[in-house]
């Protein structure tokens, strides 16, 4: 593995990550991947250590993902449920973290509906002077960076399974298209993406993409000189793509009718065999789940491996999780 410090405490955003620090990350996945591939797939790194997963909202894969990663570095894990919790008696997210912080926790993984909450629980233990770790596992219409990780290392590994780094993805075009206005995950592989100096192209409907969007990026995106791109037809978004990456319809988190049907948003922006023609004869797609099938994507599309990579994706989650628990638990690459 990498020999070089590791600064961050906490792992709340992609928005300030370094090129040395994705390439960290990606390296000793990677390691981590070769671990999980043996027939004994734990290591003692964080053992001792507590790992809670504090999800405020219903999850699958990434409540899974972290706590497998914690259990195969041989941490003790933690779960939290708020619909079983003393918050249906009153109690406040703080409250609830403190009450985690005295069983002795070390790093605390949050996942929120609403965007802030990892950040202020982090604010909140570093004011107590406590040495706890918050990782964000997706925070509102923030960011999710452990998607954006893992999404990254799922096409670097692709490029080069031996030396997966982000140079890799240099001058690729990557197209991101669905729900953009509510998707953190769209935010955190925008930061890493671009960061990398991928061409990214967004795509979707005006309702879900609205010009207010660019602002939020376009003073970093300049001056860092990245390279992002709006439309609101799909077409040129895809043409010559070598990535096509899309979103769920966060339906839960629509207040009001931003499309006209679900048939309709799939003939436009659903991802089919027939648009992937405007693609790279290579072309792969992700999606970072859950899926409505026929909707965002073609169900034959998505279970065929000559293009999918979704379950790739889950996969290398699972190793990307472990590397940045690693990270915050020991300090040390």
């Amino acid at each position: 593995m990498p020999t070089t410090t590791w600064n961050r405490h906490h792992i709340l955003s992609l928005s300030d990550f370094t090129t040395v620090e994705y390439d960290a990350v990606l390296q000793t996945a990677a390691s981590f991947q070769e671990v999980l591939s043996r027939r004994t797939k734990k290591v003692p790194t964080l053992q001792g250590q507590v790992v809670a997963n504090l999800f405020f909202e219903p999850s699958t894969r990434t409540r899974s993902s972290f706590e497998i990663a914690a259990k195969r570095l041989s941490a003790d894990t933690l779960n939290f449920a708020a619909a079983t919790s003393s918050m249906t008696k009153g109690e406040t997210i703080l409250d609830t973290a403190k009450t985690y912080l005295a069983m002795g926790t070390d790093i605390m993984v949050i996942r929120h509906r609403e965007a802030g909450v990892p950040n202020a629980i982090a604010q909140e233990m570093d004011r107590l002077g406590v040495k706890v770790s918050v990782l964000n596992a997706g925070d509102g219409q923030h960011e999710h960076p452990s998607q954006g990780l893992l999404d990254l290392f799922t096409i670097c590994t692709l490029l080069d399974p031996a030396n997966p780094r982000i140079e890799l993805l240099k001058g690729k075009k990557i197209a991101i298209v669905g729900d953009i206005l509510h998707s953190r995950v769209a935010r955190s592989n925008i930061w890493s993406l671009t960061a990398s100096g991928a061409q990214v192209h967004l795509a979707a409907p005006p309702t879900l993409l609205p010009k207010i969007f660019a602002e939020y990026f376009s003073e970093d995106a300049t001056s860092l000189n990245r390279q992002l791109f709006l439309h609101w037809e799909v077409e040129p978004a895809l043409r010559d793509a070598d990535f096509v990456m899309t979103l769920r319809l966060q339906k839960e988190r629509m207040t009001a009718h931003l499309l006209p049907s679900l048939r309709e948003y799939h003939q436009l922006f659903g991802i089919t065999r027939n648009k992937l023609r405007l693609c790279k004869p290579n072309v792969k797609v992700l999606h970072p789940g859950p899926v409505n099938r026929g909707v965002e994507i073609s169900s034959d599309l998505m279970d065929d491996p000559e293009f999918s990579l979704i379950q790739a994706q889950v996969t290398s989650g699972v190793a990307v999780r472990m590397a940045l628990l690693y990270f915050i638990g020991s300090g040390k690459l």
